[in-house]
């Protein structure tokens, strides 16, 4: 029986223009990261399991791929009594068979690669990364199971200056691209201070991984939540308020020093805030950007400034998201390193590329030239003029075969080859080129030194 080829749900098969487009999200996103002084790394698809638990919180432990051990890997659950199976979650039921999972994101094993190569780096350690990430995640528009993420961060300081520098980046690259976008800046010292003044301190990963859900459901669905998650009544009426605050930066700034009165870790939250502000109106940056108090990025890691990147003109998720982390390396044994990173969504910024026809004909376009195979001894011409051609940084091609150059243009037409270049006798005799633009009807002789 014929198998009908198939890829798994919320993967994707790329094809020649849609890799030309994304290879012009990547190429441009790392020329920016070069220029702050940013270096390339890579690590392993998958990690050690104990590497990625427990780093992402309860829902993105939930959305962790992992990988059954070699061999016969459920000899692992022979010892576990058939009650546990009813009782024990799947977190700890995984961990009997397997070892190893694929990486969530870009920041737990950068932390992880740190610490495993402290030694040999110069810090503030500078670094970026283009590479897939995976998450069992419900497919979506805008949402994949493999992905990829462009990361930047910088890690050894706490500078608010790296701060300005992740701003700067966002801004430099969507203006590249051509994509007008609204910042969206918060800090979870500030949810910290607001979890803190409500009475519910224990509960603020509680209280962030719903309120980082009010974009998708709402205000109404995110106290419901809250109230499921066992936030008091009294305190769900103390937040909601900031939820919905309005204003300018400054106004919500105020209005947060009221609310923060008593909170030493909010108010510092607060003075973070404002001076990075400061710094992006000192700075230059033309981008949107705003103090956006609903927003909490779900994961337990960060611990100050939070980064969001949304698409002004096309309907989309967040296309660009990170923070401020403290001591993730702590984790792996290198406390205290603090650091700051934020990652662009590929995947995502392709589809807003794609939505508003933002990408270049250049940028995606593939040969320029093909070579018209007339047969004969005039290929001995074209391949020479081919080469000249290449050598001068054109892309071109050669007809395999001597055919009717009707057969030939439709091949051009097809593939988005813009030019198609006839050598015939008469050219070979004259040393010319006939160049025929198949997008006007343009033709004309000229020498071979005149184009290339």
């Amino acid at each position: 029986m014929t198998q009908k080829p198939s890829i798994p749900k919320g993967t994707r098969d790329f094809g020649p223009s849609e890799m030309a487009g994304r290879n012009y999200i990547f190429d441009t996103v790392r020329r920016v990261f070069k220029k702050y002084g940013y270096a390339p790394i890579e690590t392993p698809a998958m990690e050690n399991l104990s590497t990625l638990l427990g780093k992402y919180g309860e829902e993105g432990d939930k959305l962790l791929f992992k990988i059954l051990n070699s061999g016969d890997a459920f000899k692992g659950l022979k010892d576990v009594p058939a009650e546990d199976f009813a009782e024990t979650s799947s977190n700890a039921l995984a961990l009997k068979v397997c070892e190893k999972g694929l990486r969530y994101d870009l920041t737990v094993p950068f932390a992880r690669y740190v610490v495993q190569h402290r030694n040999e780096l110069t810090f503030p350690f500078k670094r970026y990364q283009i590479q897939p990430v995976w998450r069992a995640d419900r497919p979506q528009k805008g949402r994949y199971r493999e992905f990829y993420q462009c990361d930047v961060d910088v890690i050894g300081s706490r500078s608010l200056l790296y701060e300005l520098e992740m701003a700067q980046i966002v801004d430099e690259v969507f203006k590249e691209l051509g994509i007008r976008v609204r910042l969206k800046i918060n800090n979870r010292k500030i949810l910290s201070g607001l979890a803190e003044v409500s009475g519910q301190s224990d509960k603020l990963t509680d209280i962030t991984v719903a309120i980082d859900k009010i974009d998708k459901i709402g205000i109404d669905a995110v106290k419901a939540e809250l109230s499921e998650r066992g936030v008091l009544p009294e305190s769900i009426a103390r937040i909601e308020p900031v939820l919905t605050l309005s204003g300018s930066t400054e106004e919500k700034l105020s209005a947060m020093r009221q609310i923060l009165q008593n909170s030493g870790t909010g108010l510092r939250g607060l003075d973070e805030t404002e001076e990075l502000f400061r710094l992006i109106r000192n700075a230059g940056i033309t981008s949107e950007t705003e103090f956006d108090l609903s927003l909490a990025r779900g994961l337990n890691y960060y611990t100050g400034a939070i980064f969001e990147v949304k698409a002004l003109d096309f309907s989309i998720g967040s296309i660009c998201g990170g923070g401020r982390y403290d001591d993730l390396t702590g984790i792996f044994g290198l406390s205290d390193t603090s650091g700051v990173g934020i990652s662009f969504g590929a995947d995502r910024i392709y589809d807003v590329l794609s939505g508003l026809n933002k990408f270049p004909q250049d940028a995606v376009s593939g040969t320029e030239y093909l070579f018209a195979n007339m047969g004969g001894k005039e290929i001995d011409y074209v391949l020479s003029a081919a080469a000249a051609c290449r050598a001068a940084g054109h892309s071109a091609e050669i007809y395999p075969e001597s055919a009717k150059l009707r057969k030939q243009f439709e091949y051009a037409d097809k593939k988005g080859i813009r030019y198609v270049v006839i050598a015939g006798e008469d050219e070979v005799a004259s040393n010319e080129l006939t160049i025929k633009d198949i997008k006007t009807g343009e033709q004309k002789k000229i020498k071979i030194s005149e184009i290339f």
